[in-house]
């Protein structure tokens, strides 16, 4: 059975190149808006079921009472599993056809959620099973919380597999000098996606209860599969079309350079650039400490605001700028470090850091009520989404690929993105803690304290200019 899994998403073979110039030229232009499309697209929903867990928190709590430290542990179900999926399905993408790979993931990440929003009846039906043991039935709120954290984890693993798989398509349907801006566009889809996903998780949950927050997503994202399998394609080769710099540019693939890595073998160079690479494990450590920041404001301000006394509509609304003003970030990092600070990032991660801190202590002490208070939540979280989103990008993504070898480019961003979700575990478990314990404040101040430790941390690469 393994066997016939691996044959289906083995990638397509190679064709050989027999059309003319003005069929290539066209089957190009048609395939890579295909790619772009139902990369930036797809990516956009696999955040409908991804980021719809915010919203629903408050209500699963009400209906079941669960502390805020069990809210914080069913969260980074998703996030333990998306670290290590990351990594390892990063590996398993390149050998494997990135449309069926990335159809795959949305389908069941769907499928995982549909699941989630029927486990109370999921779980009844299993207690009502078993109506003689007693501690089944003890067992109850436990287990529903137990299945509702396997259904989170198993979507996190098979969320990791869209992003490999569009990497991939990306990396071989554009050239070197356009696949930054190409890639920086495809990045926005996180906001989009997170925005578009909160916002439809508020919707569902106001009309038809928490449970359609998993359920609706899940059936749109099905239906999105059909799309995404129509529109992605593996390499170029694979349709019987030139390599992407061949044709773009007219040189045809280069041998390995004559350098020093080219008589090191792969595990030898990950040995130098990662493991033995002082400025790699400082970016590892300081994106634990990004993420912790991320995905707090990300996964629990909503919460916040109900509870101070938001309705449900009003709170996804203000979550919203958060989103969109996370884009802005994301390009106007890229922006300043490359033409104020002359490609060095470290400027630029210290100052966003800065803008985290300063937009979590206003909203901490923000007592104001009606449009004034409505307008400081609304600028705060325009600030979280804005300042978080440049080191989001750079620490762990520009910065790694940077401060080694591109031979190892996947796992220099495999590895901090390895560290930053051990960070979103710590995130949702530490910051439910210190709810639990210090109420809101004491949230705030542990994502405050997060980046203040992440500025300490990233200090030192000021020297080496990184």
């Amino acid at each position: 059975m393994l066997k016939a899994i691996g044959n289906y998403f083995k990638a397509p073979p190679i064709l050989p190149v027999t059309d003319e110039k003005e069929v290539i030229d066209k089957k190009y232009k048609k395939y890579r808006i295909d790619v772009f499309s139902a990369s930036f697209i797809g990516y956009t929903v696999f955040h409908l079921t991804k980021k719809n867990i915010g919203p629903a928190l408050p209500a699963i709590q009400e209906e079941f009472g669960y502390s805020n430290l069990q809210l914080g542990l069913l969260g980074s179900s998703l996030y333990f599993t998306y670290a290590f999926g990351k990594f390892i399905n990063g590996m398993i993408a390149d050998k494997a056809d990135a449309k069926k790979f990335m159809t795959a993931a949305l389908m069941i990440s769907a499928l995982s959620n549909i699941l989630l929003g029927f486990s109370p009846q999921l779980v009844n039906m299993i207690v009502s099973v078993f109506p003689n043991l007693e501690f089944i039935e003890t067992l109850g709120q436990p287990l529903l919380l137990l299945v509702m954290a396997f259904c989170w984890g198993v979507n996190g693993w098979f969320q990791s597999m869209g992003f490999p798989g569009i990497a991939k398509a990306l990396a071989f349907w554009y050239s070197n000098t356009e696949r930054g801006t190409k890639w920086a566009l495809w990045s926005t889809s996180h906001q989009f996606g997170t925005m578009l996903g909160a916002v439809l998780a508020g919707w569902c949950i106001v009309n038809f209860g928490w449970r359609s927050a998993f359920i609706i997503p899940g059936i749109i994202n099905l239906l999105m599969c059909i799309f995404t399998y129509a529109k992605m394609h593996d390499k170029p080769q694979t349709l019987g079309l030139p390599e992407v710099e061949e044709y773009r540019e007219g040189t045809a693939p280069s041998p390995e350079e004559a350098d020093e890595e080219a008589n090191l073998s792969y595990f030898d160079i990950l040995k130098k650039y990662i493991f033995f690479n002082k400025t790699i494990w400082i970016l590892a450590f300081a994106y634990v400490f990004v993420y912790i920041c991320r995905y707090g404001t990300e996964d629990w301000i909503i919460k916040f605001l109900v509870e101070r006394g938001d309705d449900m509509v009003l709170a996804t609304k203000k979550f919203s700028a958060l989103a969109f003003f996370g884009i802005l970030g994301a390009i106007s990092a890229g922006f300043f470090s490359d033409k104020f600070f002359k490609g060095k990032r470290t400027p630029v991660n210290l100052l966003f850091l800065l803008g985290i801190a300063v937009s979590v202590y206003v909203i901490m002490h923000n007592h104001f009520t009606g449009g004034i208070g409505n307008l400081i939540d609304v600028a705060c979280l325009a600030g979280m989404g804005f300042f978080v989103a440049g080191p989001q990008m750079l620490v762990g993504g520009i910065c790694a690929v940077e401060s080694g070898s591109k031979k190892v480019a996947s796992a220099a961003t495999g590895f901090c993105g390895l560290s930053g979700y051990i960070g979103a575990i710590v995130s949702g478990a530490g910051t439910g803690w210190c709810i639990d314990h210090f109420g809101w404040n004491g949230a705030f101040w542990f994502w405050i304290l997060s980046a203040v430790a992440c500025i300490l941390i990233l200090l030192p690469l000021m020297k080496k200019g990184v």
